[in-house]
């Protein structure tokens, strides 16, 4: 078998692979992505308002006086 069909070969199989990874990677960074902009828009949470559009502090400690 001539040696640069056997190269071609491994190249496209490389190649191949790294898209696989390189899907993989990208998938995964757009499932964090979409994780954040949920949270910060208080998406799933159950009766609590979302502090995403809130100055910094706010929110953050309730004092109570009974």
């Amino acid at each position: 078998m001539d040696m640069s069909l056997v190269m071609a070969a491994m190249a496209a199989q490389t190649g191949s692979l790294q898209t696989q990874v390189a899907t993989s990677v990208i998938k995964s960074n757009i499932d964090a992505e979409r994780s954040n902009v949920l949270t910060l828009l208080g998406v799933g949470q159950q009766g609590a308002p979302s502090l995403g559009n809130v100055g910094a502090g706010i929110g953050g400690n309730v004092n109570l006086s009974v």
